[in-house]
């Protein structure tokens, strides 16, 4: 079993300047919440940082653009943390439930509550 976890953001280091500048000046409007719990304005979360190096899972992480090139077929709204199982993709935590977790500690415990 493998998680996957989709930002909602293109890949580039130009579309990563745009969004560390949209997360410090506007982060109410900010698009990707499961960037803004695991990632603070330039830097990983610590907290997500650490948990992601001492887990069991295995973890793999994409943006937007890179899910869809790899996975063409599947319809997805972002972000979105999946299950890789049997060459099956579900669906663990969804765009509304990411949005409505305020901080990495409680996304940390919903993976855990939701394995």
């Amino acid at each position: 079993m493998k998680l996957i976890f989709i930002y909602n953001a293109n890949s580039g280091r130009l579309n990563a300047l745009l969004h560390a500048g949209h997360k410090l000046f506007s982060p109410s409007t900010y698009p990707c919440s499961l960037c803004a719990l695991t990632y603070d304005t330039v830097r990983e979360n610590s907290t997500w940082k650490s948990f992601r190096k001492e887990t069991n899972l295995e973890l793999g992480f994409y943006h937007k653009d890179e899910f869809e090139t790899k996975f063409p077929k599947v319809n997805m709204t972002y972000p979105a943390v999946l299950k890789l199982e049997n060459s099956q993709l579900t669906v663990i935590i969804n765009d509304e439930i990411l949005n409505a977790i305020t901080t990495v500690d409680a996304l940390i415990e919903k993976l855990k509550i939701t394995l």
